[in-house]
């Protein structure tokens, strides 16, 4: 999820409509494309809370600061334009 929302979420509207209908015409990112993920669970007495959620936030930051460490160029809004890497 979140690295779909850094490299492809856009939703576009033209003449007051949104443009995408379904996911057949709103890319996501795809299992070819993601790094390998482990989880681990701890046990815990608390009661049960969401455990996919919290790597939501931080991952669209560290791919932007991954793209900054190797190109020097900052990205400063998502999704994140391919065009802006090549120049």
């Amino acid at each position: 999820m979140a690295i779909s929302n850094a490299l492809y979420s856009n939703v576009s509207a033209k003449q007051g409509r949104i443009e995408q209908g379904n996911f057949d015409d709103y890319p996501v990112a795809r299992t070819d494309i993601t790094p390998d993920t482990r989880v681990y669970l701890v046990d815990s007495s608390a009661p049960p809370a969401g455990v996919g959620e919290p790597g939501v936030p931080p991952t669209m930051p560290a791919i932007c600061n991954a793209i900054y460490a190797a190109t020097g160029k900052r990205i400063r809004a998502l999704p994140i334009d391919p065009q802006l890497l090549k120049t």
